[in-house]
């Protein structure tokens, strides 16, 4: 038997169970997910016998960036691959590294060159340093 008012048999009726006309709208549920948030956790392990392979643990957070915020969330904020100042730090690191390698090589040299003197002191010039 089927109901001409919902088209759905009075067995589904009696269950409370409800078609896609009288359900929410996916921009509805979207709006509800990214105002109160979702966790999702989960973890995949992959055994043989009773050596473990591999273990994946899952964890998610669905949000809004302002709930995320509110909760203490906001790691993209400071992430310089998600920024647009990613290419400017990218050179200025590689300029500092480069100022770096300078300057260690011009420590050594300067040790270097410090132990040649001290090499071509005599002994008695070394005890009167002493």
């Amino acid at each position: 038997m089927v109901n001409s008012n919902t088209n759905q048999p009075k067995s589904y009726q009696s269950k409370g169970i409800t078609n896609s006309t009288q359900s929410s709208s996916l921009a509805d549920i979207l709006e509800r997910v990214l105002d109160k948030g979702i966790v999702i956790a989960g973890d995949i392990s992959v055994s043989v016998g009773s050596t473990e392979l591999l273990t994946i643990r899952i964890r998610l957070l669905i949000s809004s960036v302002d709930r995320a915020r509110e909760i203490g969330i906001n790691w993209w904020e400071s992430d310089p691959y998600l920024s647009s100042q990613a290419h400017l730090m990218k050179e200025e690191n590689q300029a500092l590294q480069s100022r770096l390698e300078n300057m260690e090589a011009e420590l050594r040299r300067l040790k270097g060159e410090t132990n040649l003197d001290q090499s071509s002191l005599g002994e008695s010039d070394q005890r009167s340093l002493q």
